[in-house]
């Protein structure tokens, strides 16, 4: 059974990717941080409804931390499946935001890309099959006020994900990485009025993570083996 690790499992689109992938017969690591009691409620109901799953924890910004669980897992044999959704806001206007602002949100979502990413890669050579998917954001492909730091760090992904698509493309690893616009969650119901959605989105309504999370089982797939070095956006036409 190919293994399949989703950082960030715990949350809205993470959750929905780990369903996804387990449907698929995946064993999906359910990866959290602080919110471990959730990874594990999902886990649970992923092998209750007859898949197969496993709650893990550890910090991804932390480099060490991070080896030391990533082996552990590595023992049991290859992750073939990595999905880069783990990511934090910390939200100010640039002429007003802490160095530990812009440091804190760099740290999660690209250099924890790596963190998690590098260690798994020549295990996966080894198999001549993978697939590396990271969730970026629209905020990347258009920025957003006060979110300077959020959209730097899911650029970098960008560029991260062309140049290790190009490194793994022959060993039959596909590297790619999507770009959500408003989707559906606790956050984004704080955030965005119906209103301000009809605004800014064509469609008239955010999407929803089960949406992403069908564009992340694909990339996931063999059916998509020729697909590398791809940002796709998912937005409802925003851009």
């Amino acid at each position: 059974m190919i293994r399949a690790l989703v950082t960030g499992g715990s949350g809205s689109i993470g959750a929905a990717a780990c369903r996804r992938l387990a449907a698929d017969g995946r064993h999906v690591y359910v990866h959290a941080n602080s919110r471990l009691a959730r990874a594990e409620k999902l886990a649970t109901e992923i092998t209750a409804s007859g898949g197969s799953a496993q709650a893990v924890s550890f910090d991804i910004a932390d480099r060490d931390a991070t080896g030391a669980a990533l082996q552990k897992l590595l023992d049991d044999g290859p992750i073939q499946i990595v999905v880069n959704n783990a990511g934090v806001h910390d939200d100010a206007v640039m002429p007003g935001m802490r160095p530990e602002q812009w440091s804190r949100v760099i740290d999660v979502s690209l250099n924890g890309f790596f963190n998690v990413t590098q260690p798994l890669l020549m295990p996966m050579i080894g198999t001549r099959w993978g697939r590396i998917v990271s969730v970026s954001s629209v905020a990347a492909l258009a920025g957003n006020r006060g979110q300077t730091n959020y959209a730097a760090a899911k650029a970098g992904l960008h560029g991260a994900t062309k140049a290790l698509a190009l490194e793994l493309a022959s060993r039959g690893i596909t590297v790619n990485a999507v770009a959500p616009g408003i989707i559906e969650s606790a956050m984004t119901e704080s955030v965005f009025s119906r209103d301000a959605i009809e605004k800014f989105v064509p469609m008239k309504r955010a999407g929803t993570p089960e949406e992403v999370a069908e564009l992340i089982g694909f990339l996931a797939s063999e059916r998509a083996a020729y697909i590398s070095g791809q940002i796709i956006s998912i937005n409802g036409a925003m851009i």
